[in-house]
C-alpha cells in the first residue's frame, strides 16, 4: 500500500500529551476521525508494508497498524497516535489497495460469490506515557456474483485504487454486496471508531468534555 503526500499540518505541541496524530495519510480515515470532532493531526508513517512469509491477513493488518502508530510516535513522542491498517482476507489470502484499474478487477474477480473478511486494526500509542494498545475489527463481507460488466461499470465509475479489495461500501461499491456483519459500522470504511473511541480516551483524549476544553 502507498501513501500518498499528505496535506500541510503544524506540528503538534510536545506539551500536551493529549494532543492527537493519525499515523496515516488515508483520506477515508482522516474523514472518519474529523467525526470525532476534536482536533487532530496527520503524519504520514514511513514503514515497509511487505507481509512476512506465512503471515496470515489478520497478523498483517495488527502488525501494521502498531507499526505505523510506533513510527509517527517516534517523532511525536508526547501526542496520543493512531496507526491503523485494513487487509481483505479471502479464504486466508491477503488483498490490499490494487493501486490500478487491472489489479482491482482481477481482485473483483476473485471476491464475486464469495465471503471475504476485512481484517481492520487500529493501534494507538503514547511513548510519553508508556501507553499501548491495538484491537481489530474484522468485518464479513458477502460479494453478489457480479459479472465482468458490472465490476467494469464499478471501477469506471467509483475507481477504487486506493480502497482494500477494491470494495468502497461508503460509495457505489455497496452494489457490490448481498451483506455486511460486524460490530462496527466504520470499520469497513478504514477506522473502527467505537474502538478506537475507547483507547485514545484511555490513553488521555478528552472526546465528550466543554468544547472549550478542547481549544
Amino acid at each position: 500500500m502507498n501513501f500518498a503526500t499528505p496535506p500541510a499540518t503544524t506540528p503538534p505541541s510536545t506539551k500536551n500529551p493529549r494532543t492527537l496524530v493519525l499515523g496515516s495519510t488515508s483520506r477515508y480515515r482522516r474523514e472518519l476521525l474529523q467525526r470525532l470532532q476534536i482536533p487532530f493531526e496527520v503524519a504520514a508513517p514511513d514503514v515497509d508494508e511487505t507481509p512476512l512469509a506465512g503471515e496470515t491477513p489478520r497478523a498483517l493488518a495488527q502488525r501494521l497498524a502498531l507499526a505505523k502508530a510506533h513510527a509517527v510516535a517516534r517523532a511525536f513522542p508526547h501526542a496520543v497516535v493512531i496507526g491503523s491498517d485494513q487487509v481483505a482476507d479471502l479464504h486466508g489470502l491477503p488483498l490490499g489497495k490494487p493501486g490500478s484499474h487491472e489489479r482491482a478487477t482481477a481482485q473483483l474477480r476473485q471476491m464475486r460469490g464469495q465471503t471475504v473478511v476485512f481484517q481492520t486494526a487500529v493501534a494507538v500509542v503514547c511513548l510519553d506515557s508508556g501507553f499501548e494498545e491495538s484491537d481489530l475489527a474484522a468485518v464479513e463481507v458477502i460479494f453478489r456474483d457480479l459479472t465482468d460488466n458490472e465490476i467494469e461499470n464499478y471501477l469506471r465509475a467509483e475507481q477504487p485504487y486506493d480502497c482494500a479489495g477494491s470494495a468502497k461500501s461508503e460509495g457505489l461499491g455497496i452494489a457490490l454486496l448481498e451483506a455486511i456483519r460486524n460490530d462496527d459500522p466504520t470499520a469497513l470504511v478504514g477506522l473502527p471508531l467505537i474502538r478506537t473511541c475507547r483507547m485514545i480516551q484511555a490513553a488521555g483524549v478528552a472526546l465528550l468534555a466543554d468544547r472549550a476544553d478542547k481549544a
